[in-house]
């Protein structure tokens, strides 16, 4: 009975719709900041280490490095005070948990970019619109 109940207040405080991020993406998570009576919007930048919990307890721990000290914020996912959150680039990892970059410095904490593949359709859609634009290019000359 209770988790019923617990159920339906989680589903009331969830946000309705999540941007989609993995492990291992650089994201930009804007932050709602109250200073007195104004709201500002801050943006914390970093790489995506792990991911816990579930339901309106989900966090997301994001990782950067501010002169030259490594600097980790957990943030709930389902919290008002994070206005969104972008996805700057995807990294292919093999891990649900990235806490060893923790231990690299420099060029070692860079992780492989991950490649997004089309469909074929969408491909080749794609080409025959650059070698529309080609014939044009040459009659114009």
């Amino acid at each position: 009975m209770s988790d019923k109940i617990l159920a339906l207040v989680e589903e009331q405080s969830k946000k309705p719709e999540v941007s989609k991020f993995e492990i291992g993406d650089t994201v930009d998570v804007h932050c709602r900041i109250l200073e007195g009576e104004k709201e500002r919007i801050q943006i914390f930048n970093g790489v995506v280490i792990a991911r816990s919990g579930g339901g309106t307890r989900e966090m997301l721990t994001v990782r950067r490095i501010v002169a030259g000290e490594g600097v980790e914020r957990k943030f709930p996912l389902h919290s008002p005070r994070i206005a969104k959150i972008e996805t700057v680039r995807s990294a292919v990892v093999r891990r649900a948990k990235l806490y060893f970059l923790r231990d690299r410095v420099g060029k070692a904490t860079r992780l492989k970019e991950r490649v997004v593949k089309r469909p074929a359709a969408q491909t080749q859609a794609v080409v025959k619109k650059a070698r529309r634009g080609s014939k044009n290019k040459k009659k114009a000359e």
